[in-house]
């Protein structure tokens, strides 16, 4: 759907649509897959967070379907978060990875603030970010250790 949409084949709602479709499918993959131990392992934490003044959270919540599809635990804050939050969150919790989502140009400086409000509180904090309005290399001038272009390499990067 992604491909599609970027090829202007498909729009939002349908995308909307196809999140939602992909999250009830998953839904039932892991109640039937829940017998299974080793489903239930998890690979770490990792907090997801659409960042303050953005309310856009589709990409966000796709990536946290697949995440927990590899088994990671998804701490997901939701949208409109306020850096503090997810500072206090990661220290609260002990994660790690942090993967942060925008949508909108005027919420990226919010996404920025949060990154050094992160990086203040510990250097080891790891932050994937990821959203419309973004790319590898302004990921990389707002302080981020990675770009998730998408779901997919969101999953692989973590």
């Amino acid at each position: 759907m992604g491909i599609r949409y970027e090829r202007g084949e498909v729009f939002l709602p349908q995308i909307i649509r196809s999140a939602e479709t992909g999250k009830n499918s998953f839904d039932i993959l892991k109640e039937t897959l829940k017998h299974d131990d080793s489903a239930d392992m998890s690979k770490g934490k990792i907090i997801l967070a659409t960042v303050k003044g953005d309310i856009h959270d589709i990409g966000k919540n796709v990536v946290k379907m697949l995440l927990e599809n590899y088994n990671y635990e998804v701490l997901d804050l939701g949208r409109d978060v306020q850096p503090e939050a997810v500072v206090e969150a990661a220290l609260k919790h002990e994660v790690k990875l942090i993967g942060l989502s925008a949508l909108m140009t005027t919420t990226v400086s919010y996404m920025e603030e949060t990154i050094a409000a992160l990086k203040k509180e510990n250097s080891e904090f790891v932050v994937v970010v990821g959203g419309a309005v973004l790319n590898a290399d302004y990921a990389m001038a707002i302080g981020a250790d990675h770009y998730g272009r998408d779901a997919k390499d969101s999953v692989s990067i973590a």
